[in-house]
């Protein structure tokens, strides 16, 4: 069974032969576009700063050599100025030969699609987070048109995508704190989960998958996301929502969650034990021999000033215990 076969039984439930993973050997390969933008790679600018601009224009911070970082400013600082940004033209088919090539490159392995989020990821990071959130409920009429704008060059990423040979397309959207939805899950549901639907509906008209990346406590959203057409959710904090809720979660739909042991509640205990316990216990409540999850990984220990071999654990038992003869 090749890698893109067991990353597919997986996400119709069929009983793949081992689960899926995204370590020593990973199922999935991931590719992207090539578009002209105002990216830039970081650099380093002094007293341990570093600095880049994202292909919005966003200029981003971290005062350490490995993190993601953050938006240090937004480039729209007047949401009136919103006419005239230029953003970067995803329409055009040849963006996208890195994906194709990468398709011919690697034709046993599910191929996702890398975007650079749905409206609201996109968004947020043009005005900053905090001045975002304070638009949603000032300026609601304004950030539905800029939402809008985003939606129309996400339809062509996805279209150009399914054409150049993916399985699915990934993205990225943060949507909540330690504790709670950033936003009302009311207002959520109004603004962002038509933009879901039309989005993801798109995708699956295509013929491919929409896989999202969250962090923090999304809880709320979770149902509207799996009704929404979202196959795949994933989740490095999956103790912030309860391993028994998310195995609650796929008795109503075949969602898959991938996942690694959490990298803060678990990881950072730094006791093998635990660790290798927790990975059993993730796969007995929502792997099951049957798919609907795929063993994650971590990749920046660095950043959770983590040695690698915390996570090794992990793996060590995802490896041993994720095969279909292990679940009669």
């Amino acid at each position: 069974m090749t890698s893109r076969e067991i990353v597919l039984k997986t996400l119709a439930y069929e009983g793949p032969e081992r689960v899926a993973r995204s370590f020593d050997g990973e199922d999935m390969v991931h590719a992207g576009y090539c578009v002209a933008s105002p990216e830039t790679d970081w650099a380093e600018v002094g007293g341990g700063r570093w600095e880049r601009r994202d292909e919005w224009g966003n200029l981003w911070a971290r005062v350490d050599p490995t993190s993601k970082g953050e938006v240090a400013k937004g480039v729209l600082d007047r949401l009136e100025d919103m006419d005239h940004l230029e953003f970067p033209d995803f329409s055009q088919p040849a963006s996208y030969d890195p994906v194709r090539a990468m398709r011919t490159a690697q034709p046993n392995k599910y191929l996702i699609g890398s975007m650079p989020g749905f409206a609201f990821n996109i968004a947020r990071k043009l005005r900053r987070l905090d001045q975002y959130l304070v638009d949603l409920l000032e300026s609601p009429d304004v950030l539905h048109a800029l939402h809008d704008r985003i939606d129309g060059l996400l339809e062509h990423m996805i279209r150009n995508y399914a054409v150049a040979g993916v399985d699915a397309v990934m993205f990225p959207e943060d949507w909540g704190t330690q504790t709670t939805l950033m936003i009302d899950p009311a207002l959520w549901k109004q603004e962002f989960m038509p933009r879901f639907e039309k989005l993801c509906a798109l995708a699956h008209a295509c013929g491919i998958r929409v896989w999202m990346h969250s962090c923090g406590q999304t809880e709320a959203i979770v149902p509207w996301l799996m009704e929404a057409g979202i196959s795949v959710l994933q989740f490095d904090q999956p103790e912030l929502h309860g391993l028994e809720t998310l195995a609650a979660h796929q008795q109503r739909g075949k969602i898959t969650f991938w996942c690694p042991v959490d990298i803060q509640q678990i990881l950072p205990q730094r006791n093998e034990a635990l660790i290798r316990s927790r990975a059993r216990r993730m796969l007995d409540l929502l792997w099951k021999g049957r798919g609907g999850f795929i063993a994650g990984f971590y990749t920046d220990n660095a950043s959770l000033n983590l040695d690698p071999v915390y996570q090794e654990y992990a793996c060590d038992e995802f490896l041993l215990r994720g095969i279909t003869t292990c679940y009669p």
